[in-house]
């Protein structure tokens, strides 16, 4: 049980910017996330076959890149008790690789917000989800909706 309230729909405002603790992706999480999906591309298991491409070494899965950064927001407890559901993801780029050892952050940004047509107790929450690294480059942005409670 949280013992923060989350912001409601009407607490939000577009525009509104919220930042994120960090996370050093590690060679383990690359390895714990190939063994959990089944990706074991040479780009992300053989430093010898990842020196030959225009990374020059290993790099982390997109994929784990984008769901640590999800992960990340949820620790913020912004809508803690206040989320109704997550309710997809509309675009997701990965804009540059992400190293072993390189150290993400999130940046997430309120772009929109709709009224329930249907139920007066929510609304939807459109947010713009940016991952930068440890220098300070954006290198995902995605955009999801979270379906949110209103203020009772």
């Amino acid at each position: 049980m949280h013992s923060t309230q989350g912001l409601y729909f009407e607490e939000l405002e577009q525009g509104a910017e919220f930042w994120t603790a960090e996370r050093t992706i590690t060679e383990s999480d690359i390895v714990m996330f190939g063994g959990l999906t089944g990706d074991y591309s040479s780009l992300h298991f053989s430093a010898e076959a990842a020196k030959n491409t225009s990374f020059g070494s290993v790099i982390a899965h997109g994929m784990l890149v984008a769901s640590y950064a999800i992960g990340l927001c949820a620790r913020t407890d912004m809508f803690a008790g206040t989320l109704l559901g997550f309710m997809g993801i509309d675009h997701w780029d990965f804009l540059k690789p992400v190293f072993p050892g390189d150290t993400i952050k999130v940046k997430i940004i309120i772009s929109d917000k709709i009224s329930s047509k249907s139920k007066s107790d929510r609304g939807i929450v459109v947010r713009v989800t940016e991952v930068y690294n440890q220098h300070g480059e954006l290198v995902h942005r995605g955009q999801s909706k979270l379906m949110v409670k209103r203020r009772p």
